[in-house]
């Protein structure tokens, strides 16, 4: 379980396509050996649970299997690229942003941003199999960015980002034509299918 407030940042040191599918995937994550990263631990990458498989101080590999590189963007890493990295929650953790599992939905297409007062105002492609579950003032976790949806369409949705977000988190890197992961937020998705 996280929260979506990101506090940390990792680089991408290896990402390996495996000829039989999956990736293997390296990240230089900051602070996991304060975080006393070990394996079997969960991290989000860019908002994916993903299981740490070997640690080394801030050093962690993971194995991607090819469900989760149909659903996310994590097959589109490079050598070099900067991933969000959250550690997963500790009882007592302070939760500010809202709860996401890591479990991306889908992969979408950033439409276009636009500055905004202080901050900026990001269109992002809205896949027609979330559409139910997104609503103006709701959460939404991109890239696993706990972020509010500032306006909806029927095939788009909108953030209003803070300075602070796009100081701190990859959205401040993403162009129009970059694909971000996209989670629903699991109340949205109870709710739609009556168990709340």
């Amino acid at each position: 379980m996280f929260s979506g407030l990101i506090s940390y940042n990792g680089t991408v040191q290896h990402a390996q396509p495996l000829p039989q599918g999956g990736l293997h995937l390296r990240v230089r994550c900051e602070d996991a050996s304060e975080e006393e990263v070990e394996p079997k631990d969960s991290i989000a990458i860019n908002g994916v649970c993903l299981t740490v498989t070997q640690a080394d101080h801030n050093v962690i590999d993971f194995d991607v299997i090819p469900e989760t590189l149909a659903r996310s963007n994590l097959g589109t890493l490079h050598e070099g690229d900067t991933v969000n990295v959250e550690y997963s929650l500790r009882l007592g953790d302070r939760m500010g942003g809202h709860f996401v599992y890591g479990h991306v939905d889908d992969a979408a297409q950033v439409l276009s941003r636009t500055a905004e007062g202080q901050g900026e105002r990001m269109r992002i492609a809205l896949p027609e199999n979330l559409a139910r579950y997104v609503c103006e003032k709701a959460f939404i976790s991109v890239d696993g960015v706990s972020v509010t949806v500032a306006a909806a369409g029927k095939d788009w949705f909108e953030l209003a980002l803070i300075p602070e977000t796009l100081r701190r988190t990859t959205l401040g890197r993403r162009n129009a034509g970059d694909r971000v992961n996209l989670e629903v937020d699991p109340l949205a998705r109870y709710a739609v299918h009556g168990a709340i």
